[in-house]
């Protein structure tokens, strides 16, 4: 029972470190780019869209597929940046323990 009781703490200290973290991820910006820098878009930790930056040499009244890609490819490049921030920093508290579902 001492070893249960043990655990039991470990786990309720894991819990607090995982969701302090996820508080500072949520705080954090991540940036993707597409096209040279051309598109920009930043999201924060909860993969919510900040802001979208276009460069005027992305405008082409004639290719807008082309603009819709490269705003679609940044903001892809963001959110991906975002998971990897998640795996690496939830990843060290959790201490490679696979629990389904936690992030």
């Amino acid at each position: 029972m001492k070893n249960f009781n043990q655990m039991m703490k470990q786990v309720k200290k894991m819990q607090a470190q995982m969701e302090k973290a996820q508080e500072e991820l949520a705080q954090r910006t991540f940036e993707g780019t597409a096209g040279g820098g051309v598109v920009t878009v930043i999201v924060n930790g909860k993969k919510e869209v900040q802001q979208v930056i276009i460069k005027p040499e992305a405008v082409d009244p004639d290719d807008v597929d082309m603009l819709q890609d490269l705003i679609t490819a940044a903001a892809n490049d963001a959110l991906k940046k975002v998971d990897e921030a998640i795996a690496s920093d939830l990843g060290k508290i959790a201490g490679g323990l696979n629990i389904p579902g936690l992030f």
